[in-house]
């Protein structure tokens, strides 16, 4: 690995860091340079601006998403579909992962008011629709899943999922029986939306049993040199 390419995953990761720890209406160039073990003069010789920085941190999670999405291209569609649901739940004692979804939630609520970070937010979502899309399509081939209107499901299922990480992190919620939302939401769109397009015979992975397989490590590894600025050290 190159020196340019272990600098910008490094940054990357410092961002991670500093945004799950001091959120992102609070978050200094100082405080991403000190999770990243770097100086600040080092980030701003990279990036002009915090904004610049942060752009493009979103730009290095979509991408992160796209390359794992096509690690797992050749496994079957149930598998890769279900993975998909189980990535947006997460339980209470994950303090880490919600308070960096809480700050990112926090970025993207800029969306309205910067074009750059709206660009990148509208970019995450033609991708989480696009993978999804592709997926059932995947299962249409396979003889896994009836055919069904792809684009409207995938836009559905994205929707849900993301709507239901968004209301457990804002309130707290909890189902009934004491589960996350994210999760009482996940199998209510397993067994009202996913099971109905099933072909006959065909049974899907249990959503539990993907949650635990499922990458919690930082979003690193896949920042190349070029995101900073076309800069190099």
């Amino acid at each position: 690995m190159s020196d340019d390419a272990s600098t910008a995953e490094e940054i990357m990761a410092g961002v991670y860091r500093a945004l799950r720890e001091h959120g992102y209406a609070d978050l200094t160039m100082q405080d991403i340079a000190d999770a990243c073990s770097k100086s600040k003069s080092l980030l701003h010789y990279h990036y002009d601006t915090k904004e610049d920085l942060l752009v493009a941190f979103l730009d290095h999670l979509i991408t992160t998403f796209e390359r794992r999405a096509e690690a797992g291209a050749d496994r079957p569609a149930t598998e890769r579909l279900v993975e998909f649901i189980a990535w947006f739940g997460f339980d209470p004692d994950e303090t880490d992962r919600e308070h960096f979804h809480i700050a990112l939630l926090e970025l993207r609520s800029q969306g309205p008011f910067n074009d750059r970070i709206r660009s990148q937010l509208q970019r995450s979502d033609r991708v989480f629709r696009g993978t999804v899309a592709e997926i059932i399509e995947q299962g249409i081939a396979e003889g896994t899943f009836e055919p069904i209107d792809v684009q409207e499901t995938a836009a559905l299922l994205v929707a849900t999922l993301d709507g239901a990480r968004t209301r457990q992190i804002t309130l707290d919620e909890m189902d009934v029986d004491g589960d996350t939302y994210t999760r009482t939401v996940a199998r209510t769109v397993i067994d009202r939306v996913i099971d109905p397009m099933l072909a006959e015979g065909v049974k899907l992975p249990d959503v539990e049993a993907v949650e635990v397989l499922l990458p919690r490590d930082e979003p690193v590894s896949v920042a190349p040199a070029d995101r900073m600025n076309g800069r190099s050290t």
